[in-house]
Order: C-alpha cells, then structure tokens, then sequence
C-alpha cells in the first residue's frame, strides 16, 4: 500500500490533534514537571503522527506497517503517562486526550490490519 499523502490518513489528522491536546495539557503541569513528565507526554504525542509519516514515505508495506507498530507503541507509552499524570495532577481534564489516544489507537490496528 503505498500512500500518496500521509496527510490525508485520518489517523495522522487525528494523531495531530490529540499532539495538541497533550502541549494544551501539559501547560498546565506545575513548572518543576518541564523536564520530566511534560517533556515524556509531548514526545510520545509527537512520536505518533512523525512515525506514521516517516512510514507512508517508505517504499514497502512492510516498512510502512512497521512504523504503524511504532506508533502504536508510542501511543501506549502516552496512555501509560496520562494515567500518571491523572494520578498526580487529578484537577485536569484528560478525557479528550484519552479518547483521541483510544480513537488513534484503534484506527492504527485497523490500518496495520488491513495492511496484512
């Protein structure tokens, strides 16, 4: 499958989105988290739509859901730090970074299966 703009895949529009979310959120983080927690949360985000980029970009399927698998993975370790910074920071609002993370998440193993 070879994408003619990863821009135009839904969950690359999707995974921008909740990329904003995150930087909106972490905004409100204490000043002392800039380089812990804030720092992971926005990388991991971040880690999302640049993965599925890189990935339609390749010249193989398999590289392409290779990179899907990245993302996911970065997905998860975004999950995993929204549930700590709920923990921590339990004032914000999370609900709809969580549910584009979840939304993300389940258009990636659609796409990844498609992709078999």
């Amino acid at each position: 499958m070879k994408v003619q703009n990863y821009k135009e895949l839904i969950v690359w529009q999707k995974s921008i989105e909740l990329v904003f979310e995150i930087y909106k959120i972490t905004r409100q983080f204490p000043t002392e988290e800039k380089y812990g927690l804030c720092s992971q949360m926005q990388r991991a985000s971040v880690g999302i739509p640049s993965s599925i980029a890189e990935g339609a970009c390749r010249n193989h399927t398999a590289e392409f859901k290779q990179f899907l698998g990245i993302s996911y993975a970065s997905s998860a370790e975004l999950e995993t730090q929204i549930i700590i910074a709920k923990k921590l920071y339990s004032q914000i609002d999370y609900s709809k970074a969580e549910s584009l993370n979840l939304e993300v998440q389940k258009m990636l193993n659609s796409l990844m299966a498609k992709l078999k």
